[in-house]
């Protein structure tokens, strides 16, 4: 018997079931598309560093390193379980040709390495440890994706020549965040190559219990080892770096399946509460003649449980098929997931998951078929819909809309309730649209550099992998402040420094000394430090040291305690995310010096892409690139990964909305048959109708863009401050493109309700007067 209802049924409403199909195939692709993305990654991570065999701490330093003295306290301490010493030679990007092309212009800190003996291992794409032989040298994954390097190129170090015989996964610096890069060698080439680099060295531990790494940290200070680098990092900063650019696309995926799911509902509410209202006649000679309600919510929700599990199956195979391509950047960067079967599941538990809630949903909608009254549903068929009034707005004093266009504003006013649903999902397409939208301009912008530890600037210099580097730094400050063309400058130096601790250890800081003020970095908390007593943390430091707005912290300079307060709490996700900024003068002996940033702007914007490529031949010893190449080469597999989720939004939008509005107003005419009537025998034209069913879609068109824009620009913050917080940044603030947001959008919009309007309005002309009085 169901199956004949439930067939029947699909044939008599073909485009409703067609759009109710498509929209839970949709909810359910997307969802599942986002667990099965979110296993997989985390899996190929896990599986990729297991391989590599990632250290749970690495300290890096530049000078010897007392071996003997790191093996007896390594043996000191019960939780470790290895530790070894890697060498990390750095060299100038000018010096490494790759085909035609040097890396001079490279952000990167590029240096050659040899395999590790025990662990942190060099994988090749295939996830087998390298063994390069003489002549032959393996590249970073990241020169590959950058179109730098193909396989088989010529690459040339100060002059000797190498073949590039494959390209390399690096747990620690495979991602574009992380600013050094090793280049694979065999041991006998290194060494004819040690002579022409900066060594510095990576001293390197496996823990027996990870979690308590922060425990060997504060060991490793309190001993005095070898530090003459930046802080150290952890085995999470380094999974944390692996998993932002496919993971922030995942994010987005999730935001969208959000919004996507209810879009379904409000469609199946709309859609079965119109079908309810059709048949309420039947409903009530059912409930006459002793059907129980439960089995004719049966009958209903027979034909809901037939097109979910329908269109769930279809949105479960159509996740797995994408994961695929999807999966492109994943499999290049880590490899192919050890829970493969896992990834199903959890696809497969996302489809269920949102079968099952659609079904509980509708079921819920059907309760009120316990409200209706079996003998006023026979006689008076469905209740009369409730209108409102809008006593003000007349057509005697309508003086600024033609008759047509007037009638249908009316409508919208007077059924509120009815147009509802449509509004709420234009207001869920315009946020759907614009939100990932914003978020790409955002991450894209150069004010996105300030919620990065970066300030607003033309060009970046920096002096790190380089000898003398305070007179160097001094050299470029002087050249710069008789520089015609430079606008302003500011040099900023960092240190490392030691907090003392509550428990008498000490941790070791990043501080960036320097006038602040000029190119500021974005607070999500208080200010800069205006004074020498004042001190502003990075979040991650903040949190680490547990301190906030006005707190106070010690530093150890140059053997004596300096009381700072707290003035401010930034966004940061350069080091691993520990720095700190500050004014005081530094100490003139025992200074550890890691680096210098000089931004620079210029008093023209036409000058930038010039000075910049002046700079880099003046300056080889530093690395120099203009903020938009710093930002591309920084976050371009971000920025491409949200890109690609925008666009995938705007097709979903465009898609929802056209199948939303046919469906509407397929609805709307069949309910208006009996008002479509009166108004052809009083000699409206089909075309003066039409005209009105296009006034009532205007309404919802700029009442809901204007409010889902209002929404995304505003609420929308929120929701990216949340997926955006998993890179360390807080406090964000939008940057919207005014075109996209207030002109392309709503085109968009306007477009595809206006040719949905049309299409769905063709049974007008149908709707004739005899019928109606047959009826």
């Amino acid at each position: 018997m169901y199956k004949k209802l439930v067939l029947n049924d699909i044939k008599k409403n073909k485009l409703i079931t067609a759009t109710i199909t498509m929209f839970i195939c949709l909810a359910v692709l997307l969802t599942s598309l986002a667990a099965g993305l979110a296993v997989n990654l985390a899996s190929a991570i896990d599986h990729s560093m297991e391989q590599a065999k990632t250290p749970h701490l690495m300290q890096m330093h530049s000078g010897e390193v007392n071996q003997a003295r790191l093996q007896q306290f390594a043996k000191a301490q019960a939780n470790v379980q290895a530790v070894q010493t890697s060498p990390f030679l750095n060299l100038e990007g000018s010096e490494i040709t790759i085909g035609e092309h040097t890396l001079k212009d490279s952000i990167q800190d590029n240096g050659v390495t040899i395999q590790s003996k025990d662990f942190d291992y060099l994988l090749d794409v295939e996830g087998q440890i390298i063994q390069p032989k003489k002549g032959e040298v393996y590249v970073p994954l990241y020169y590959l994706k950058e179109g730098q390097a193909k396989l088989g190129d010529q690459l040339s170090i100060h002059g000797k020549p190498f073949k590039v015989a494959g390209f390399l996964r690096d747990s620690q610096m495979n991602a574009a965040l992380i600013s050094s890069k090793r280049f694979l060698l065999h041991p006998a080439d290194y060494q004819q190559l040690e002579k022409f680099g900066r060594l510095e060295t990576l001293i390197l531990f496996r823990l027996k219990d990870p979690s308590k790494v922060s425990d060997l940290e504060n060991a490793y200070a309190a001993a005095g080892l070898e530090s003459n680098g930046p802080p150290s990092v952890s085995y999470q900063n380094f999974k944390l770096a692996n998993a932002i650019t496919d993971g922030m696309m995942i994010g987005v995926l999730v935001i969208i399946s959000l919004l996507v799911i209810l879009v379904t509902f409000l469609c199946i509410r709309f859609t079965l509460l119109a079908k309810i209202e059709e048949d309420y006649q039947e409903i009530g000679v059912l409930k006459a003649i002793g059907i129980r309600v439960s089995m004719i919510r049966k009958i209903y929700l027979a034909k809901y449980g037939v097109l979910s599990l329908f269109a769930g199956f279809l949105g479960f195979v159509g996740a797995l098929m994408l994961q695929q391509p999807l999966m492109e950047n994943i499999r290049l960067y880590f490899g192919e997931s050890n829970n493969g079967m896992l990834s199903v599941m959890f696809s497969l538990f996302g489809a269920i998951l949102i079968v099952s809630i659609i079904l509980l949903y509708t079921n819920g909608l059907m309760r009120r078929f316990r409200k209706i009254s079996a003998a006023q549903a026979i006689r008076f068929g469905a209740p009369k819909e409730k209108t409102g009034r809008s006593s003000h707005f007349t057509l005697s004093k309508n003086h600024l809309f033609s008759t047509n266009v007037f009638l249908g504003i009316k409508d919208v006013l007077v059924r509120k309730k009815l147009y509802l649903t449509m509004l709420i999902v234009v207001i869920v397409s315009a946020f759907l649209m614009i939100l990932p939208r914003n978020l790409h301009t955002t991450i894209s912008s150069k004010n996105f550099m300030t919620y990065m530890g970066i300030g607003r600037c033309d060009s970046l210099i920096y002096l790190q992998q380089t000898d003398n580097i305070p007179e160097k730094t001094n050299q470029i400050a002087s050249d710069l402040a008789k520089d015609q063309t430079v606008e302003n400058y500011a040099v900023l130096t960092s240190y490392i420094f030691d907090v003392a601790m509550p428990d008498q250890t000490t941790q070791r800081l990043k501080v960036e000394l320097g006038d602040h003020t000029q190119f500021p970095v974005a607070y999500g908390k208080g200010a800069f430090p205006q004074s020498n007593s004042q001190i502003a943390l990075s979040n991650m430091v903040a949190d680490d040291l547990e301190k906030k707005v006005g707190d106070t912290l010690e530093l150890l300079v140059a053997g004596k305690k300096r009381t700072l307060t707290v003035s401010g709490i930034y966004s940061d996700v350069t080091n691993g995310g520990k720095t700190t900024k500050a004014t005081f003068e530094p100490p003139q002996e025992n200074a550890h010096v890691i680096g210098s940033s000089i931004p620079v702007t210029f008093k023209k914007a036409g000058m930038i892409d010039r000075q910049t490529e002046e700079f880099k031949q003046r300056y080889d010893y530093a690395t120099v690139a203009d903020i938009d190449e710093h930002i591309q080469q920084t976050l371009g597999g971000t920025i491409a990964g949200i890109q690609t989720a925008s666009l995938i939004a705007i097709l979903i939008t465009v898609f929802l909305i056209f199948l939303v509005t046919i469906l509407f107003m397929k609805l709307l005419i069949a309910k208006d048959r009996f008002s479509t009537a009166i108004l052809k025998s009083i000699g409206f034209e089909n075309t003066s109708i039409l005209k009105q069913y296009f006034a009532r879609s205007g309404v919802i068109l700029i009442l809901g863009v204007l409010t889902g824009t209002l929404v995304a620009n505003t609420l929308g913050e929120y929701v990216s401050v949340a997926l955006i917080s998993s890179l360390g940044l807080s406090s964000i603030h939008f940057e919207i493109n005014p075109f996209f947001a207030y002109f392309l959008a709503p085109l968009i919009m306007a477009a595809s309700i206006f040719i949905a309007t049309l299409i769905g309005t063709r049974d007008i002309g149908k709707i004739t007067i005899p019928e109606y009085i047959k009826e």
